[in-house]
């Protein structure tokens, strides 16, 4: 009975400052082996397995409306949808508005830079889900799109001024004869036209029909045309898993740089990565070039976190030097691939076949709780240098559970592994029980170490009272 209350009495103690208990981890506390010559380490990870839930859930960015994210410039955008109610005078009386907001991060610190309240025409943009994606061209412009239903037949794209918030409608893309929901888009150029071509993509949701449009470099956004021999939809019909007939919910895609100057930013490669299927990359008539299902089963059987699951989408592609290497998500939030990405070297002549997987990140996962069925998880790249090498910043971002930032390259210097497993668990048994504040008592009680295997949660270097507040709030639901 003492020691129960002793444990009572320290609890107390620590919770009476309960918003300081503990230094938050804001970074991957893993390591990760360098290999062949390449490296990576993280520059700040935001989630819910190393921040904590209760503290990660206090940023409006950490919503099921904030979906996508991209990195551009050394800033991080995240969009979302409905963030921000604003009245403002109408003809019969106030107007209640919720309003769109990207927020903003600096990539190499993570620290919070001031949002951007989205407007368009000056006023507040308050379309449903109207910054559902948000990406970038290839020549530093970022731009948005919304949403849109089975019911509607046009899919507007705006160009976000990244000082203001203010958009420009630079297309009013219209489906055509078939007309579905559209989650995600992703463009490839220049979408004021001035330096380039601009082609955009979009999968249908729930059927296998796609949408692309296409202008010409010198266009407006009055002259788009469609992207399949002038139609702006095409039926697929090759689809891997093979057994799949449609996307399912929430699809993604994204576009290849072709390899010449000519085809640069045609788009006539892509991949789509569906609800229902993996990661597949196109041409444009609609025929499969690659993808997972190229790899043998003795690939898939020797490296088991090769192949990805169905229901998470996200991929992307950089080069370092002349090797080509890939970055995909490889699982929702469902034990035990929670919510991370892999980054893989692709074969010879860029094949899947043959690709070896590098890293699998955050490597202890970064969040398990449902984002409510996005499927999304952006994943973007930007060049630049470490350590006199190429390099790339990479951004990934899965919607109500993390964001980071990890820099790639052989000049890149890793970080060694911190002494943090799983947050809360004191005893190093995998899970997080009443055992590990026992263990935490047992040590301020009498000095016992024997099942203290990390003890210090709060990353102040010492074991006190508040390493047990920690792991009480873990254990009564928060991280």
């Amino acid at each position: 009975m003492k020691k129960f209350l002793l444990l009572l009495a320290l609890v107390a103690i620590a919770c009476s400052s309960a918003s300081a208990a503990g230094k938050l981890l804001k970074k991957d506390p893993n390591g990760y082996e360098t290999v062949n010559e390449v490296s990576m380490r993280n520059l700040w990870l935001l989630d819910r397995f190393h921040y904590g839930t209760l503290e990660l859930e206090q940023f409006d960015w950490c919503h099921t409306k904030a979906r996508t994210a991209v990195l551009q410039e050394g800033i991080v955008y995240v969009a979302r949808s409905e963030a921000k109610q604003i009245i403002t005078p109408g003809a019969n009386g106030n107007d209640t508005i919720m309003a769109a907001v990207v927020f903003r991060f600096d990539a190499m610190t993570g620290e919070a830079l001031a949002p951007l309240d989205v407007t368009l025409n000056g006023e507040p943009y308050g379309v449903f889900l109207g910054v559902n994606t948000i990406g970038k061209d290839n020549f530093g412009h970022v731009w948005v799109a919304p949403y849109t239903s089975e019911k509607t037949a046009d899919v507007p794209l705006y160009q976000l001024d990244t000082e203001t918030g203010e958009l420009t409608l630079r297309g009013t893309l219209n489906k055509g004869d078939v007309i579905a929901r559209t989650d995600y888009l992703d463009l490839i150029g220049d979408i004021t036209f001035e330096e380039a071509e601009c082609n955009v993509m979009t999968p249908g949701s729930q059927v296998p029909t796609v949408y692309a449009w296409h202008n010409e470099q010198g266009g407006d956004a009055d002259t788009w045309e469609g992207f399949f021999s002038g139609d702006p939809y095409m039926d697929f019909t090759e689809m891997y898993p093979e057994s799949q007939t449609q996307w399912g919910y929430a699809p993604a895609c994204r576009f290849v740089l072709g390899e010449d100057e000519d085809t640069r930013y045609s788009g006539e490669n892509f991949y789509i990565d569906g609800f229902t299927t993996v990661p597949v990359l196109y041409s444009s008539d609609g025929t499969i070039i690659d993808g997972f299902g190229s790899l043998s089963q003795e690939e898939m059987e020797a490296d088991s976190l090769l192949m990805p699951k169905v229901g998470t989408n996200g991929i992307a592609e950089f080069k370092l030097g002349d090797r080509n290497f890939i970055s995909y998500s490889i699982g929702q939030y469902d034990a035990p691939n929670t919510c991370q990405v892999n980054i893989c070297e692709l074969g010879e002549g860029m094949a899947f076949s043959g690709m070896q997987r590098y890293w699998t990140f955050p490597a202890d996962g970064q969040g398990q709780s449902s984002d409510g069925g996005l499927r999304i998880h952006p994943i973007t790249v930007e060049y630049t240098t470490e350590g006199g090498k190429d390099a790339v910043m990479l951004l990934e971002f899965k919607s109500y559970n993390g964001i980071g930032v990890y820099i790639i390259g052989e000049g890149v210097v890793p970080d060694e592994p911190m002494n943090v497993a799983v947050p809360g668990d004191v005893n190093g048994d995998g899970e997080v029980t009443a055992a590990d504040i026992t263990a935490l008592y047992d040590f301020l009680l009498s000095n016992d170490e024997s099942h203290i295997v990390n003890g210090d949660q709060t990353g102040d270097g010492i074991i006190t009272a508040a390493d047990i507040t920690a792991v009480y709030t873990i254990l009564l639901g928060g991280e």
